[in-house]
């Protein structure tokens, strides 16, 4: 019998030898006295991989998130978004609490809004309404599926909104899943976003943290915010270390990730008992609707050490990750079927 096969999300990997290596051997300095070059150059190299002009290095992607709203917002702005994103329904209304502005939540298929849906969502120059003021969007998408959205969906929505005077910020969560899955550069999925946070914590493998990329001052401007949250960290070249191992070792084997989500959305698409969800371009996560009580299900699958998490009374979600191999992966095909056919 495998041991547990942990499917509840790619934040539960844990550092391999040679990234703790790494983050033991790590050169520190005060990161918020701009002293520690480790952190620097994890900032440089997500920037030049980006594209952009600079980068800070964050505790999370919520306050990397956060601190790009309240940057590029005043209180009393409205900001635009899926009705599905990570920013509307996981970040604990920090929008509102403490950017102050309000969101305009669109409906699209793929979680990035079109051209035209983008101006008709942007406000009147009315002084009854609030000023529209930024753009933001997912890739990939969580609750669609996991969908990599490719950049010509991604630059039409941004060049819609940016002929309208409002920016762009990208939840690159999992952006390079997104740049693997479709075969591109992750700078070409953001080329036309202001700004753009990525989590290293995530299908990358470092314990914690994510990296904001921008033009210089927005990045300054973020940096700023980040103080201002909390987020100031000192020798944060240990954790760091991390991130620089992850870019540098664990780009590639997405595909690997992507191959063994292939498998359990197999399983799932053979049974009767869940639909699942189909993104154009799928990554590493398995999201399906079930007919019986997604808890039910996920009760009996933990009986049989496979853990997946439950998103809704009746939608659950596999995501894999480096610490899942192929074996692991099949068994846990298996076991989900077989739970969600009987």
């Amino acid at each position: 019998m495998p041991g547990i096969i942990d499917l509840r999300s790619d934040t539960l990997t844990v550092p391999d030898e040679g990234m703790r290596v790494a983050m033991a051997r790590a050169e520190v300095g005060d990161d918020v006295l701009g002293e520690d070059p480790t952190v620097t150059r994890l900032e440089e190299d997500m920037a030049r991989r980006l594209g952009k002009e600079a980068a800070v290095f964050v505790p999370s992607g919520t306050m990397g998130n956060l601190a790009c709203v309240a940057a590029q917002t005043r209180p009393g702005d409205e900001v635009i978004a899926d009705a599905q994103a990570h920013l509307v329904l996981y970040e604990v209304g920090g929008t509102a609490i403490v950017a102050g502005v309000q969101l305009r939540i669109l409906d699209s298929i793929d979680g990035v809004p079109d051209a035209p849906a983008v101006t008709e969502a942007v406000r009147m120059a009315d002084i009854h309404q609030p000023v529209s003021t930024l753009l933001c969007i997912e890739n990939t998408h969580n609750r669609r599926g996991g969908g990599a959205v490719d950049a010509d969906r991604v630059r039409a929505a941004a060049r819609a909104a940016h002929h309208l005077g409002l920016r762009v910020h990208c939840d690159g969560a999992r952006l390079f899943n997104a740049a693997v899955a479709l075969g591109v550069t992750p700078a070409e999925l953001v080329d036309e976003c202001d700004t753009v946070t990525v989590c290293v914590s995530k299908g990358l493998g470092a314990p914690v943290g994510s990296v904001v990329s921008g033009d210089t001052p927005t990045i300054q401007e973020v940096r700023r915010w980040r103080k201002r949250l909390g987020g100031g960290m000192r020798q944060a070249g240990v954790i760091a270390a991390a991130g620089l191992y992850a870019l540098e070792h664990n780009l590639e084997r997405l595909e690997e990730d992507h191959a063994n989500a292939r498998v359990i959305a197999e399983g799932v698409e053979g049974t009767s008992g869940a639909t699942l969800r189909k993104p154009a371009v799928p990554t590493n996560i398995v999201l399906f609707d079930t007919r019986a009580p997604a808890a039910a299900l996920a009760a009996r699958m933990r009986d049989e050490n496979v853990l997946v998490s439950t998103m809704g009374p009746h939608t659950m979600r596999c995501v894999t990750h480096l610490n899942v191999d192929a074996a692991g992966a099949r068994h846990a095909a298996a076991v989900v079927a077989r739970v969600l056919r009987d």
